[in-house]
């Protein structure tokens, strides 16, 4: 079951191959080796063709106009289904500038496929819809695959500086885009909006796959939506940020040895990023919920105004701005004060020109 949710599940990813689908049985049959032949057998069989889950004998016996329509295949997105759904909240739209930087599991994106292209984006659901035109009625003027924002991050992308007002967003699977917003206002509202979508939508997680080698596997995040209210979804978080800190504290503690492989330095390398990561996210989602919670009506830029006035309540001045010492409201005594140091002779700089004496006859 697991092999078949792997091989066909929603996930994107890269999917698990033969051999490690049999390492990861080693010793698990009484402390021996299920048969390899076997394993094979059953992976190209359930790689070919996936199992379907047993139907009730109730679904069974009505006709068939009455049962639900049938899963959409692999190629096609659940999200697609999403835009039409009128229950579904609208969280922003407007033109942004998207750029893939990183594909699935974090592998860098090749150069190609890196530009910068201009889409009407649309924040519906737990999905970021990619249109031609403002309307977003029939599927046909969806220009790309929406991208989910189940268990994402949108942090201001500071790394990149190309361009101005710049955004990142972490997907669930690891991929990470780059978005470009018209004014600095409208990035802070994008990478608001965006989270709290996520941290409304996003359902507990899964516990990570076992298997017989120690390796390192981020836990399955479901991309359903999770049908809590508010006040579940906090406590859930605030769960699941309690024990990302905890695991975090754990793998400090526990550094690896000077003399260690380089795999056991890039797992641990793995697991603190994933960790870190985790922790930075629940804390954001979890500060937005407060703000959600605490805002009495359900206008989203009511929420965005409180929000930013208690952003501008905790945090103090900015660090790149310095005030001036003509300010009449500075204490001159404060003022700092800079020594002279003399350098020495070898490391002054000159830039007189070197003529050696062969050639000054020539002058």
């Amino acid at each position: 079951m697991l092999l078949n949710t792997d091989l066909h599940g929603q996930n994107i990813g890269r999917s698990m191959s033969c051999q490690e689908f049999i390492s990861n049985l080693n010793g698990l049959q009484e402390g021996g080796n299920f048969p390899k032949e076997l394993l094979k057998a059953l992976y190209w069989s359930i790689r070919s063709e996936k199992l379907e889950w047993a139907v009730d004998e109730d679904d069974a016996a009505r006709p068939e106009k009455a049962r639900p329509a049938p899963q959409a295949s692999k190629t096609s997105s659940p999200l697609l289904q999403l835009v039409q759904d009128p229950t579904v909240p609208t969280y922003k739209q407007g033109v942004l500038a998207r750029k893939m930087h990183h594909d699935a599991d974090g592998k860098k994106t090749p150069w190609g496929k890196r530009g910068w292209k201009m889409f009407h984006t649309l924040l519906r659901g737990m999905a970021l819809y990619f249109l031609k035109g403002e309307d977003y009625g029939p599927e046909g003027q969806m220009v790309d695959e929406p991208v989910g924002v189940h268990h994402s991050l949108a942090t201001p992308a500071t790394h990149y500086t190309k361009k101005p007002h710049v955004f990142q967003l972490r997907t669930a699977d690891w991929r990470l885009y780059l978005f470009q917003a018209p004014t600095a206002k409208e990035m802070s509202s994008w990478i608001a909006r965006i989270n709290l979508a996520a941290a409304t939508h996003s359902a507990p997680p899964f516990p990570a796959a076992v298997g017989s080698q120690r390796r390192f596997v981020r836990p399955i995040l479901p991309a359903g939506p999770a049908q809590s209210s508010l006040e579940e979804q906090h406590r859930s978080h605030e769960n699941c940020l309690d024990a990302a800190s905890d695991d975090l504290l754990d793998l400090q503690r526990n550094l690896p040895e000077g003399r260690s492989r380089s795999r056991e330095l890039e797992e641990y390398r793995l697991r603190k990023e994933h960790l870190e990561h985790e922790k930075t996210r629940y804390e954001t989602y979890l500060q937005l919920l407060v703000a959600r919670l605490h805002c009495p009506a359900d206008d989203l830029d009511l929420w965005e105004e409180q929000l930013g006035r208690e952003a501008g309540g905790t945090q103090g001045p900015k660090p790149g701005l310095k005030k001036s010492h003509s300010s009449p409201s500075l204490h001159q005594d404060e003022a700092p004060t800079t020594a002279k140091v003399k350098r020495n002779v070898s490391e002054r700089r000159t830039y007189r020109k070197v003529i050696p004496r062969r050639g000054r006859h020539q002058l």
